[in-house]
């Protein structure tokens, strides 16, 4: 059995990026998990990055389809740099991560306040997704069929709706993600200022931002992400940001 913590824990450590001229992250995240109140979460926890310091990140739509995007360091080195023109506001905070169990985490931004709580497990389908993973050649992680083949197989055999492993992002770079170790959330709560999400559920219209998808069903994942390199010529700059203590 793939124990999460101890990959992860392994992955901190070693802090190693893909080679590569563009621009290259390593790490593990939620890819997405929806709410059935209308909330969505996520959260990035790259440990390597290429355009600045590692960093951890979580993202947040509201109800009313707003997205804001939280992180440990300056909306250029983080997501922001791939998503801030569909932003409504990019905050820089302190966000921690802490492992109750193997299997067990929580997310919380004490400025916030917010408190997000994940359990995951393996299923049979993230068990055969990632023996796949295991036997496909690292060129086969950026060839743009196979990622497209991936995703329209991955999609309803882990009941997560639409996938896209590759495409453009909103502020107009290319991008790959190839996560290579999966597991299903199983549980989840969360809460902002005292708000309650309520329980995960699929929404009515499954969510996007350019041409990633998020996920129906919450999914932890260890991977890697390539974005083409920030050309003023033909990606947006776009970002904003308030900051808390």
């Amino acid at each position: 059995m793939n124990l999460p913590q101890q990959l992860i824990e392994n992955l901190e450590a070693a802090k190693s990026l893909p080679t590569g001229s563009d621009e290259r992250f390593s790490g593990y995240g939620v890819m997405g998990l929806p709410f059935a109140s209308g909330h969505i979460l996520a959260m990035r926890r790259f440990p390597a990055s290429s355009v600045g310091p590692g960093y951890t990140s979580v993202w947040h739509r509201n109800p009313d389809g707003d997205w804001m995007f939280y992180a440990t360091v300056t909306p250029r080195q983080s997501c922001t740099r791939y998503f801030g023109v569909i932003a409504s506001r990019t905050i820089k905070t302190d966000i921690l991560i802490r492992w109750l169990k193997p299997f067990h985490f929580q997310v919380t931004m004490p400025a916030l306040p917010f408190a997000w709580d994940i359990m995951v497990g393996e299923t049979a389908a993230t068990r055969l997704m990632n023996a796949a993973g295991r036997i496909l050649p690292d060129s086969a992680w950026h060839n743009s069929g196979v990622l497209t083949t991936m995703g329209l197989i991955a999609g309803p055999f882990l009941r997560v709706g639409r996938i896209g492993l590759h495409g453009r992002v909103p502020n107009g770079q290319r991008f790959i993600v190839t996560p290579r170790v999966l597991w299903a959330v199983v549980d989840s709560s969360a809460s902002l200022a005292g708000k309650d999400f309520g329980p995960p559920g699929p929404l009515q219209s499954q969510a996007r931002l350019g041409d990633f998808w998020i996920p129906q069903r919450g999914m932890l994942a260890i991977g890697q992400a390539f974005f083409e390199s920030f050309d003023p010529a033909y990606h947006s700059s776009c970002t904003s940001l308030s900051e808390f203590p």
